[in-house]
């Protein structure tokens, strides 16, 4: 029997529609199989709270989703697991609705604001153990990775020099462990805590199972927000114990654990303490930019010195307008360099101080042209000898996930200027180097880097 053309392009027709069908259907499998969905599991994603709008998932996926309608998450968003949460019987106190008013207005000058998708996936995960980056974070996009880079520079500190006899190499930062990386990043955060709550009281925030603050028409609620539970503790070492015995909560995945430290760090300042701090130049914390928020130098400041200090210079100066900025007052432990190519050398407010340049340990928070890094040496007597200055060993952390190990840069305070001079056109700074040998010289203004064969970054 023939099969007339009309019947064959049918039952091509049919045949297309079943595979389109099994495919639609092998896509959904995998989803659920991803999300361990079932008929009793159907609110999972009204209950973690930690999915983007629409407009976000669109961002990030490239697949529009329909406004206004619950979605089954898509496939890159298998990845993040529920949100870590307690029990409201914990202890603690919750959080209030004039608490949670005053805590967004500080952070982005209204209540109706909430944070950017990529702020929500943020939080302080480590490289694998036992390798070249050990002692790192991993960093991804987006204004949180200010936060993580400034708590790097806190880890930094305490694995090569914290309860140190001698100083540690870069060897035995490649070789930290599991639990040594959980020590690590509980000190940090307990200590940077600490010290911005004037190493008095500091208070962390976790997430619990309870709402305890609805939306109003002028708060708007984020679904995890609401459900802080605030924990005051009187001693730093109680406070490292709290921290590590609920690191899960700022270290797991989908924690929100930078916003939880950025909500502690502010509580633990007091709104009080931040109201001194700032000045007319800075009213809030973040500021938006491309969709997202980028950290004020404010929060920088708060986590290098305790105090929210919204200027880099030294003490106090005053405005264009006359009024009085506020700058860094003391030391820190780990200091900060600043260089970007659209700022002028003769910008006195923007010129970072002695007081972040020259901190009590070797350990830098970098901005280069934007971007967030560590600069650190494994020898403690960097600062404090000026022998070991004259040529000396750097190392770089970048975060950037094409970066595999840290970067290790020599520098020479000693070279020729004869010699510099022929590399350099004087009437185009920086033009034959690299922005970040253009950092390291905001420090030392004659030095010379060498990159051992590394092509220079940021």
């Amino acid at each position: 029997m023939q099969v007339s053309e009309q019947e064959q392009c049918s039952w091509e027709l049919d045949l297309e529609e079943i595979t389109r069908k099994i495919s639609f259907l092998d896509k959904w499998r995998q989803i659920f199989s991803c999300h361990r969905l079932g008929t009793n599991n159907t609110t999972l994603q009204n209950h973690e709270g930690n999915h983007p709008p629409a407009d976000e998932t669109e961002a990030e996926t490239g697949i529009p989703q329909p406004k206004g309608q619950g979605y089954w998450p898509s496939s890159s968003l298998c990845s993040i697991p529920k949100l870590p949460i307690i029990s409201s019987k914990s202890g603690g106190f919750p959080i209030s609705l004039a608490m949670a008013t005053k805590l967004r207005q500080t952070i982005f000058g209204n209540a109706m604001q909430v944070f950017s998708y990529d702020w929500k996936k943020a939080y302080f995960g480590f490289h694998d153990p036992f390798s070249d980056l050990a002692f790192a974070l991993e960093v991804g996009k987006g204004g949180a990775r200010s936060i993580q880079m400034a708590v790097q520079g806190s880890i930094i500190k305490h694995l090569l020099f914290t309860g140190k006899e001698k100083d540690c190499n870069l060897q035995s930062l490649c070789a930290v462990s599991k639990r040594e990386q959980d020590q690590g990043l509980a000190t940090a955060l307990a200590g940077i805590l600490w010290m911005a709550g004037a190493a008095e009281k500091a208070t962390v925030c976790l997430v619990t199972e309870d709402t305890h603050v609805l939306s109003t028409p002028d708060y708007s609620g984020d679904d995890f927000t609401e459900r802080l539970q605030l924990f005051e503790l009187s001693e730093k070492e109680a406070t490292e114990r709290f921290i590590y015995d609920h690191l899960q909560c700022f270290k797991g995945e989908g924690s929100h654990g930078v916003i939880l430290f950025l909500y502690s760090l502010i509580f633990s300042r007091t709104f009080e303490r931040l109201q001194k701090d700032l000045d007319a130049s800075t009213t809030h914390l973040l500021q938006p930019s491309a969709g997202s928020f980028l950290c004020r130098q404010a929060v920088l400041n708060m986590i290098l010195t305790g105090r929210a200090s919204p200027n880099v210079f030294n003490g106090y100066q005053r405005g264009e307008s006359q009024e009085i900025l506020h700058g860094v007052l003391t030391r820190s432990e780990v200091g900060y360099l600043r260089w970007c190519k659209d700022v002028s050398e003769d910008d006195r407010l923007s010129q970072v101080g002695s007081m972040l340049k020259t901190p009590k340990l070797p350990i830098w928070l970098c901005n280069i042209n934007g971007n967030p890094g560590v600069l650190f040496s494994t020898n403690k007597q960097l600062l404090s000898d000026w022998r070991v200055e004259r040529r000396f060993d750097l190392y770089l952390y970048g975060g950037r996930p094409s970066q595999k190990k840290p970067v290790h840069l020599t520098v020479d305070t000693h070279s020729h200027h004869w010699e510099r001079n022929q590399h350099e056109d004087e009437h185009v700074p920086g033009r034959q180097f690299s922005p970040v040998e253009m950092a390291i010289r905001t420090k030392w203004r004659e030095a010379t880097i060498n990159w051992h064969g590394t092509v220079p970054f940021l």
